[in-house]
Parts: structure tokens; C-alpha cells; sequence
């Protein structure tokens, strides 16, 4: 028996957000640019880089228990990737219905053992996924060399070059930058 696996697009995010700009102006911009390029039927994974550097460096620390071997400090330079809270990730991998893919997803990493820690899962269990996942070498640790996939096709994404966006709850594809706005509103007013 044979099966048509689907393609999948490689959406590559860089930088960081401006000041201002959020995880919404965000999902709209990654929603335009994803059903220009024309996903319906694929997987989108996106992924970035975070850079170990000896520049800027933050510190995550485990604030839920003293022994918690799950959260040890980690140091790196927060960018792409590193810049994306957990729930902005699924804010935009939830969206897969509105720009046309099959599904989009983020690769697992720390920020997903932090999550089963929050949601309450033991640490026998986080342990056991954890394992799995770098046996099977599907969990990625920023502090390692990363490999580099192999993609159907590739999207890239500069954090900074994302706007502030306005877009009704039903026109998402419609979705434009404020700075357009003003000039509509000028129009409609003359």
C-alpha cells in the first residue's frame, strides 16, 4: 500500500518584534504571506534560530521548584524563535484553518517542558518525553548545533518587518497595515 505524503513548507522566522507590534500583527502577517505562497494540503513548520552568544544574554530560571531538573539556566540570545512565547506558538499554529494548510507546528523544545511542568505532568513524565524526543531526534536544543531540514519549499520571515495590522474578526484575509488605514479613513472622509 502506498500513501501521498504531503509537502512541507519550512517558514523560517528571524529577528525580533518592534516595540508595539504583537503576537496578532504577527499571526495576520504569517496568515497573508502563507496563503500567497499557497499551502492548502501541506504542513507548515516553522522554526528559527537562536543564537548562543556571549552579547546579550537572558537567563530562564525555574521559579516552580528548587530542584527542577528540567528548567536549568539556560543562556542565549533570545531571537526568532527564542522570541515567541508558548502561547503566541499556538496562536499561529491554530491558524493553519485560515491560511489553508493541513496543520502548522513549532518544533518542541524547552518551553514545551515547561508547559507540561505548568499543566501539572510529573516529572517521571516529562523525563520519559523528553527522552523520546531527543532519541528520536525531533526536540530541538538551541544550545546544540542544529541540523539543517530538508524542506518542499521555504518561507522566511524578518520579526522587525512586521507591521501593526487591522483586521475584522471575519476578514482575516483582508487584513492590512494601520499606516493604510489612515489614508481609507482620509478618503472616505472627502
Amino acid at each position: 500500500m502506498s500513501m501521498v505524503l504531503p509537502g512541507v513548507v519550512g517558514f523560517k522566522l528571524l529577528g525580533k518584534l518592534r516595540d508595539g507590534v504583537t503576537a496578532t500583527d504577527l499571526v495576520l502577517t504569517v496568515t497573508q504571506m502563507l496563503r500567497k505562497h499557497g499551502v492548502v494540503g501541506k504542513f507548515v513548520e516553522f522554526y528559527g534560530r537562536v543564537f548562543n552568544s556571549a552579547s546579550i544574554l537572558i537567563r530562564i530560571h525555574c521559579f516552580w521548584a528548587a530542584s527542577c531538573r528540567y528548567f536549568l539556566p539556560l543562556l542565549y540570545t533570545a531571537e526568532g524563535m527564542g522570541k515567541l512565547s508558548l502561547a503566541d506558538r499556538a496562536t499561529i499554529a491554530n491558524m493553519s484553518p485560515d491560511y489553508g494548510a493541513t496543520m502548522g507546528f513549532f518544533p518542541v523544545d524547552h518551553l514545551t517542558l515547561q508547559y507540561l511542568q505548568l499543566t501539572g505532568r510529573s516529572d517521571e513524565t516529562i523525563a520519559m518525553i523528553e527522552s523520546y524526543l531527543r532519541t528520536n531526534k525531533m526536540f530541538v536544543d538551541y544550545n546544540e548545533p542544529q541540523i539543517e531540514k530538508v524542506y518542499s519549499s521555504y518561507l522566511e520571515l524578518k520579526l522587525e518587518d512586521v507591521e501593526l495590522c487591522i483586521s475584522g474578526a471575519k476578514e482575516v484575509n483582508n487584513s492590512r497595515g494601520a499606516e493604510h488605514s489612515r489614508d481609507d479613513e482620509d478618503d472616505s472622509v472627502a
